[in-house]
Order: structure tokens, then C-alpha cells, then sequence
């Protein structure tokens, strides 16, 4: 598959750690930038540590995280090689993208203010937890306690049961997605410009963002949203269904959707039945039509209602575990899970393409330091190579 770069002659160094910030570098370094891991020396960035399960000495999260980069050690604290690191930035970099704690990285004089004085059209991207202004911007954060300050933690799951957070790290992810688009649109503003800027995005704005939904039905109504499980609060049917053997999804997202499940399931009456005639309907008689359809769904096994709700065109499908998923023929039809160099780790790749293309995968996560080399012409003192 081509190689696809159209990011490339840009260079991000990436001051993170865990996930948000070098997701956000993985976004870019995927797109074709360099870009140029900076950690602490010795251990390096925390996730390096999240397994296990390890590979080459890292945990996997961290080569799913970190690959197509490259790295460098530095301690920012001593003068000597922070003036590297400015050296660098001076000479090279396009964009910095950082997570550190509120105030860190200003307190060593490599704050956007510090580092745009020296360079003016460096873009400088802030991934903060609750935000760069406000009573709580100082205020450590992380994944699921945004999911639980955010009200995500309150629609999910079902009525009666306790807190249940998504199970990925859905916000420090996204919020490294962010990143990523507010820099691009950096880019293109200074390609216009020649000047650089700030990005400002957070853990929180992100969780609030992905809140669309629920809190703008809230502000129109005034009603608090409940928690339905796999179901949606604004669409009947559309949620998960227990079969004969195992439950299966089933999304009839529309009124003729649902004109044809009645059909495919035997009960063309239900679709005339004045309480379920349309969404609005089924709605508000969520607690009388889902027993129903659960009823019809619980006698036939799951691969018999595959094949009546493929032939109808309803949407519908199974309900994968991680080992179906990654084996599955359309996973492995659009190329998403990659190698390098003949390593037999899989990773997974952006997802996204460029004139049919992915973007593809060239290095793996680097070790701490390891091109130290590269960027300082001597070594640094504090040095560690792992």
C-alpha cells in the first residue's frame, strides 16, 4: 500500500505522557509529520509501564500509542540541556503539543508564551483536564473522572444498577483527536498568516462535546435523561435483543425500518398500532413495544434473524468479543491492522485514507531516548538510553 504523508516536512515535539497527548502525536506522526517524543530521562512516559502484556520491554499500549515516532531524553529542569530542547525548537520544530500538569511546563520556561517570544510561528497546543481558564484549571484529570464530572457516567448503564464508565479511554483519546484538527487548522491559518498560535483543547471540553446529545435535549426540556441499557433515548427499536443464542443489535432507526421488522418478525399489526406508528410513539410506549419484540426475538437463534433482517435491509448485527472482531473478514478487508518489518505485533492504524490508501506503519515505538543522537550534537549529561 502507498505510503500517504500530507503532513510531511512538518515537526511536532510531543511533551506528553499516557494517552491524550500522544494520541494526538500519533494522529500527526500517522499523517505523515515528524514526530519527536520528549520524556523524562530513565523511565520515560508513564504508559510505558500499563501492561501487562509487554512487548519489546514496553507495554503494548504504549507501541499502540506511540509508533512512527521518534525520541529524545531531556531534563527540562537542568539549563544546559533545556537549552537543547530550545535549540531544537528554534531550529526545527513546527508544532509542540503537551498534557503536562497545569503551570509544569511554564514554571520551566517552555510555556506557549516562552516558546512562541523565541519563535513566533510555532504552534503551541495546550491538552489540558478541566480546561485553561476557570476555578478548576489547575485541577489534575483524568479519563473516567471525566466521564463521571461530565454526566457521561449518569446515562450510561441501566436504571438501578451502579456508575458504569465506557470502557475505553474514550476521552483522552478524543481529546488527542481534537488536538490534532485544532493544529491542522493552526497550519493551514499560518500557511496563510506565517504566524504560529495557541491550541487550547481539555479532557472536559471533550466530555462535554460528546454530551451533545443528552444535554441539549435537557436544556430543551428540562427532563434529566434515564439510563436504557444499549438502547437510545430518542430512537425505538434501537438496542441490543436477546436471541436463542445470544443477543444481537438491532437498529430500526426510521418508521419504514420498523414497518419492515413488524414484517420480517411476523407482527405486520404492530406497525399500524397507533402507539407505535412513529418514533414518537414508540418513544413514549418504549415499555410496552420491547417486550414485545424481545418476546419474537427470544425464539429463534441469533444467525436465523442475521439472515431475515439482511434480506429485509434492516440494520442489524452481532455483538462481537475483541478475538471475533480482529479476525473478522472486514476488519482484515480494510487493512487497518498493520506490521512492521516482519514483527509479528499487530497494531492498529489510523482510521482513515487518502485516495485509498492508509497511512502506513514504518517504526515502531521507540525506545527512551533513542534518538538522543540524532537531535543534540553531544550527549546529554543526564542522558539514559533504554
Amino acid at each position: 500500500m502507498a505510503s500517504v504523508k500530507p503532513l510531511d516536512g512538518i515537526t511536532v515535539i510531543e511533551i506528553g505522557h499516557s494517552v491524550a497527548g500522544p494520541y494526538a502525536g500519533f494522529i500527526l506522526a500517522e499523517l505523515g509529520a515528524k514526530v519527536i517524543k520528549l520524556e523524562r530521562p530513565g523511565g520515560g512516559d508513564y504508559a510505558r509501564g500499563w501492561g501487562p502484556p509487554f512487548w519489546r520491554g514496553d507495554a503494548a499500549i504504549f507501541h499502540g500509542l506511540n509508533r512512527n515516532k521518534q525520541a529524545i531524553s531531556a531534563d527540562l529542569s537542568d539549563p544546559a540541556e533545556a537549552a537543547r530542547v530550545k535549540a531544537l525548537i528554534v531550529d526545527e520544530v513546527d508544532v509542540v503539543i503537551q498534557n503536562m500538569r497545569f503551570g509544569a511546563l511554564e514554571r520551566l520556561g517552555f510555556g506557549a508564551a516562552d516558546l512562541k517570544a523565541i519563535k513566533p510561528g510555532l504552534i503551541y497546543c495546550n491538552i489540558g483536564a478541566f480546561g485553561a481558564t476557570g476555578p478548576l484549571r489547575e485541577n489534575p484529570g483524568y479519563d473516567p473522572l471525566m466521564q463521571a464530572f461530565s454526566g457521561m457516567m449518569s446515562i450510561l448503564g441501566e436504571d438501578g444498577r451502579p456508575p458504569i464508565r465506557v470502557g475505553v479511554s474514550i476521552i483522552d483519546m478524543a481529546s488527542g483527536m481534537w488536538a490534532a484538527i485544532g493544529v491542522l487548522g493552526a497550519l493551514l491559518e499560518r500557511g496563510r498568516t506565517d504566524e504560529g498560535g495557541v491550541v487550547d483543547c481539555s479532557l472536559l471540553e471533550t466530555a462535554l462535546a460528546w454530551m451533545l446529545n443528552p444535554v441539549t435535549s435537557y436544556l430543551c426540556s428540562g427532563k434529566m435523561p434515564k439510563r436504557v441499557g444499549s438502547a437510545s433515548p430518542d430512537i425505538v427499536p434501537y438496542q441490543a435483543f436477546e436471541t436463542q443464542t445470544g443477543y444481537m443489535m438491532v437498529a430500526a432507526g426510521n418508521d419504514n425500518l420498523f414497518r419492515r421488522l413488524c414484517e420480517a418478525i411476523g407482527k405486520p399489526d404492530l406497525a399500524s398500532d397507533p402507539r407505535f406508528a412513529t418514533n414518537k410513539d414508540r418513544v413514549v410506549n418504549r415499555a410496552v413495544l420491547i417486550p414485545i419484540l424481545a418476546e419474537t426475538l427470544r425464539e429463534r437463534p441469533a444467525d436465523h434473524w442475521f439472515g431475515v433482517f439482511d434480506a429485509a435491509g434492516i440494520p442489524n448485527g452481532p455483538i462481537h468479543t475483541v478475538d471475533q472482531v480482529v479476525v473478522h473478514p472486514q476488519v482484515e478487508a480494510l487493512g487497518i491492522l498493520q506490521k512492521v518489518n516482519g514483527d509479528t505485533m499487530q497494531l492498529l492504524g489510523l482510521p482513515v485514507s487518502f485516495d485509498g490508501a492508509r497511512a502506513s506503519l514504518e517504526r515502531v515505538a521507540p525506545s527512551v531516548g533513542q534518538d538522543n543522537g540524532v537531535y543534540f550534537p553531544k550527549q546529554l549529561t543526564k542522558e539514559v538510553n533504554s
